[in-house]
Order: structure tokens, then sequence, then C-alpha cells
């Protein structure tokens, strides 16, 4: 028997009464003992948002902020070079707090160095005069003297405004035109100090608490990577500096010749070399070369095969492929998991020659007002490569007021062009030397290296090393 069924049989003849009218069962979670009111109700006051809709605003800012600090260090840990860390820190801090300029000093705290500073919308006039201010009446002068109370971000909203403000401070906001700053410290708990980031506002202003916080995560990791690059620079310099103590000090000096040497360290650290060593008969021994692999081995090796050859040059240096032979032995016998390109040249200024053999090398240029080209030479294999190496010698006559450079590959890979065109590019350098400059073989070294490679500076421009030996011929 359904439900309806039941209230069919016990339904009452007549009008039942109200009061012993049997009530109807709840049917679907509805009470019928409830009355329903017939009387219109005023309006509900305002009731506040759900909990659930502040949640998902507060999990989508979360969300938002962890999706740009996720962004901000992607780019971050992209840069491989300290210079190029230090601005995009500058740029993503200037984003995360809303300031238009700004400056990064690092300096540090075991004093060893590097040291530097970086500008973000101010010129280096700027930046001077702001140097000028003393370290004690700024935030970050008084983080990087080390300094009580200093530890922490430091804001600084209407600088203008503050009636203790030092004299000089006040007179270079004012030139410099900024009324606020936003200072950010930079440290590890494995270094310490690294240096500090200044951001500098046009008008009173500072960064919300939620800007703020994000700018410190964001300095935490900038901090960690800053150490890490920072460590790998003193590294590069400490092997640019074996390196360059490792080759000649000073070249020799021979009637009917000059020479210059330029030598540029990569960030990989590698073992290319040159030499110049004077022979009886006033001749020279003139040699460059380069070991594979990079870091403290390949110096090692390089120092190896620098210091081998010289002796070799001495015993037989008038037959360039006896030395090379006796290079590759060495090679062998002492690296034998290394490879080795070479090349080396029996020069003798009093009669306008050189005798040359290479080893995988690069071919010589010669260039001068009338001619510049390739020196022709026979294709070899680098020293360690085949069982036995072998290659013909190459005898050529230089002119009279012609520059012959002997140079490593690192300068044509350097170009991140294809081969041929790296070629191209430096012949087009050689040929285009300026005639005042001719006379000069530094000078010749010296634009050729400006023309080739523009944008790489003396010292760690690239991953490779460059030697060039420019030898001139009165």
């Amino acid at each position: 028997m359904g439900v309806c069924d039941a209230v069919r049989q016990n339904a009452p003849v007549g009008k039942p009464n109200a009061m012993s009218a049997p009530h109807l069962p709840k049917v679907a979670g509805i009470n019928s003992s409830i009355p329903v009111s017939t009387h219109a109700h005023a309006p509900l006051p305002d009731v506040p948002a759900p909990p659930d809709t502040f949640l998902q605003d507060r999990l989508a800012g979360w969300v938002s902020d962890l999706t740009t600090l996720h962004e901000l260090t992607e780019a971050l840990s992209g840069t491989s070079t300290l210079d190029s860390a230090l601005r995009e820190l500058l740029d993503a801090g200037a984003s995360l707090v809303g300031a238009p300029r700004g400056l990064l000093i690092l300096e540090p705290g075991d004093g060893v160095g590097p040291s530097r500073t970086v500008g973000l919308g101010l010129t280096h006039a700027e930046l001077g005069h702001i140097e000028t201010v003393p370290r004690g009446a700024t935030d970050h002068g008084r983080f990087l003297d080390g300094l009580p109370g200093t530890g922490g971000p430091q804001a600084s909203p209407d600088i203008l405004g503050d009636p203790g403000l030092d004299p000089r401070s006040r007179e270079v906001a004012v030139r410099v035109g900024y009324a606020a700053s936003y200072t950010l410290p930079l440290t590890t708990a494995s270094t310490g100090r690294l240096g500090v980031a200044v951001w500098l506002y046009d008008e009173p202003a500072e960064p919300l608490e939620r800007r703020r916080h994000l700018a410190t995560l964001y300095g935490r990791c900038a901090a960690r990577h800053l150490d890490r690059l920072l460590e790998l620079e003193r590294v590069r310099a400490d092997a640019a500096a074996l390196s360059e103590e490792l080759l000649p000090g000073r070249l020799p000096r021979a009637p009917g010749v000059r020479l210059a040497a330029r030598h540029r360290t990569g960030r990989r650290g590698g073992g290319d070399w040159y030499d110049a060593l004077p022979l009886p008969d006033n001749a020279l021994g003139l040699s460059v070369g380069s070991v594979n692999g990079s870091g403290p081995r390949a110096l090692a090796a390089m120092s190896r095969l620098r210091a081998g050859l010289r002796a070799y040059a001495v015993m037989e240096g008038e037959d360039p492929v006896a030395v090379l032979s006796d290079l590759e032995l060495l090679l062998r016998l002492t690296e034998p998991a290394s490879a080795a390109t070479a090349l080396y040249a029996y020069c003798e200024p009093d009669q306008r020659t050189i005798l040359l053999a290479g080893a995988g090398h690069t071919p010589p240029l010669v260039t001068g007002d009338l001619r510049t080209e390739f020196v022709e030479t026979s294709l070899s294999a680098p020293l360690g490569m085949l069982s036995r190496w072998e290659a013909p010698s190459v005898e050529f006559s230089p002119l009279p007021g012609e520059t012959v450079l002997l140079y490593t590959d690192g300068l044509l890979r350097r170009t991140g062009e294809p081969t041929d065109g790296a070629f191209a590019r430096l012949l087009t350098a050689a040929a285009g030397v300026p005639g005042a400059l001719r006379d000069d073989p530094g000078a010749v070294a010296d634009h050729v290296l400006r023309t080739v490679l523009p944008d790489a500076p003396d010292t760690g421009g690239g991953l490779e090393d460059v030697v060039v030996l420019a030898v001139r011929f009165d």
C-alpha cells in the first residue's frame, strides 16, 4: 500500500475538525505540521559572502604570485655570467616593487671580490652622485658596513620628508630626482653578505606588503644563484691568471721582425697557448696551439706541451715536422686521453722566410698593402688522433711590411658562424686594417679581434680561448 492509498483510506467523511483531523505523514522531508505563512517578510539584510569565495580569491592570488615568482626565477637561472645575473635581478626586482630605477652593489663580505655596481635607469654620472653620499647616511651603506639592525629589507617612503636626513643625501636625491627607496639586502647562509639592491621611486611611495614579501622570496633565490656565479667567477679569474702566468711574459726581439700577442681567456678556461723562442742564427721558433678540454687539466696539459715544444725547438727547430712528431709522442706519454692542435714555424727574419707545419690547426693569415690571404697548408690531423701523425712542411716568404697572423680556432668558434663564414669574416677583418695601423703588429691584432669579435669583452666574452700571434716583417 502506497502513501497516497493510506491517505485516502484514513480520510474522514465530511468536514474534519481542525483539532481532531489526522496529520498527513511526512513525505520527502516535508513536515506538514509547520504552517505556511501568508504574510510577506522584510528583505534579509546583506549577508557576507560565503567563506569559499574568500578562499578562492586568496588561492587565486597565491597562484598568481607563485607563477610570477617561478617566471622570474626561471629567467634568472638562465643567466650564466655574474653581470647578466645582476642586471636580471635588478630588472625583476623593479617590476616586483614597482620602481622605475635602481642600483645593485655587489660587495662580498669576505673582501675577496669581485665588486661592482650596476644601475637601472641611472647614468654613470647619477651613479657617481649616489656614491658620494656617506655610507652611514643610507640604508644600503649601513648594511654594507655591517651595522646592527640592517639585515632585512628597509623602506624609506619619503626621503625628502625625513627631518633627520643627511644634507648630502638630500642634495643627491634632489639632483638625481628620487623621493623614496626600497632596499633589499642579498645574503646567503654559506657566504654571508653578497651585496644590496636599491630601487628608487620618483615620488613618495613604498611597495605593498604582498609585493615586499614576494621581493624577499625572489631575493633569497637570487642570492643563492649569485653565490654560485660568484664562486664560478673567482675560479675563472684564477684560471685566467694561471693561464697568463703559463704563457710568455714578454716576446723576444729579433732584427727584421716585430712581435705582438693577444690572449683572451674564455669562460671554460681552455688550454690555448702561444710562444716565441730565439734560436741560433737569429732565427725564431713560433708556435700556437690548443689542448682539447677545459679547466685545470687542460691548463696542465698545455703547460707540459708548451715546455716540451720549446725543448724540441732548441734541438731541431729548423725541422717543424720533427718538432711536431716529438710533441705528439710527448702527448701520448703524458696525456693519453687528450688531443691537441698545434702549429710550429721556423722563421728566418734575415731571409724573410717561414717554414711551418701544422697538426689539425688553422692556417696562418698574411696581410699587407698588396695582399691578404691564407697560407696554403696541407690537411693534417690533430696530435693524438691517429696511430702516427704525419704532415709535410710548407715554406713561404712574407713581403716587407706584411704581417703574419698565427691564431687558434677559438677565434673562429667565438663568431658563432659556420667555418666558411668565420674564415671569411677573419679575412675581411685583416684586409680592412687601416694603413696607419699596419706598421704596428699589436694594432693589427687588436683591429682583427675587434672586427671579428665586436661583442666580446677583453675577458670572459665567450666559451673558447683566443690566441693571436702577430709577426710583422720590416
